[in-house]
């Protein structure tokens, strides 16, 4: 049963981190709550689609004032469990946040249908491999790259740096090293942080934290991070079938999944020519 809440403690749980949220999800969004009977099915479908929006409604879901046993990851559930006059007032907040200039929106449309993309992306291959974490791999395909849109605002330069640092990826050079070190932080330090902030499920904020250091923790053949693995693995995998690093690294290779490509592959157990079959199967679908 959704508890209501009203826009002052909507307004209060949004305080902190914001990630500016799809104008165009927005728009739809608006259209349908003044539809005289709102569909919450298709207002979840929308939310589910746009990173800032689907972390806000995470972060009051997951707050203290629903009292859950254990943090969710589930738009749907989500949307569920606030109701409709809730999200609406989410919805009505969010769209107060401040316009955006006309290069940002373009900007962030590299960012936007990377986040979409790989989210779907990554739902299908959990389905597909049999995966147990299908909303959590959901989520971490919508939320692994929260901090671009942060870094963007805070360094005007960022996307030039964060193309550099898809170029400089390999075996040597992780995608988070360039950004160290020109600006002293990456996008997946603050990514992780935005997660804690929205109150995200720990094992999700902790594979945001270590999306692009796949190399160093698929080396690694002990037992341990088993969940975190799991995660990463359809989230490289999903990385590399949308083509991350020609959207986000404007590169026409892919250093990144070339020096971790083989270690994900054995650990999942398919082979190139599975993955091949894979990745073609998952593209036709998507072009439909």
């Amino acid at each position: 049963m959704s508890q209501e809440l009203t826009s002052e403690q909507i307004q209060q749980a949004l305080q902190g981190i914001s990630v500016p949220p799809q104008p165009q999800i927005m728009v739809d969004l608006q259209m349908e709550q003044y539809m005289p009977d709102p569909d919450l099915g298709v207002i979840a479908r929308l939310i589910a689609q746009d990173p800032g929006l689907s972390g806000a409604l995470l972060k009051i879901v997951n707050s203290a004032h629903y009292g859950l046993t254990n943090k969710i990851a589930s738009i749907q559930r989500a949307v569920n469990l606030l109701g409709s006059r809730s999200v609406i007032n989410l919805i009505n907040a969010q769209s107060i946040k401040g316009e955006m200039s006309d290069e940002t929106i373009v900007v962030l449309n590299r960012f936007w249908d990377t986040a979409q993309d790989v989210a779907m992306t990554s739902l299908t291959l959990a389905k597909r491999i049999g995966s147990q974490t299908v909303d959590e791999s959901y989520a971490l395909g919508l939320f692994h790259d929260c901090g671009v849109p942060l870094m963007l605002k805070r360094f005007p330069d960022y996307m030039n740096v964060l193309e550099e640092a898809y170029a400089n990826a390999g075996p040597e050079q992780r995608v988070v090293d360039t950004e160290n070190e020109r600006l002293k932080t990456n996008h997946a330090v603050v990514g992780y942080f935005t997660a804690k902030s929205w109150r995200l499920p720990e094992h999700v904020s902790n594979a945001i934290a270590n999306h692009h250091n796949a190399l160093a923790i698929f080396q690694d053949e002990s037992g341990r991070n088993a969940p975190l693995k799991n995660l990463l693995a359809i989230l490289k995998m999903a990385e590399h079938i949308c083509s991350s690093h020609r959207v986000l690294g404007n590169q026409a290779v892919d250093h990144e999944w070339h020096s971790i490509g083989h270690l994900i592959l054995d650990y999942v157990g398919l082979s190139d020519y599975d993955f091949e079959n894979l990745k073609e199967s998952i593209r036709e679908l998507s072009a439909r």
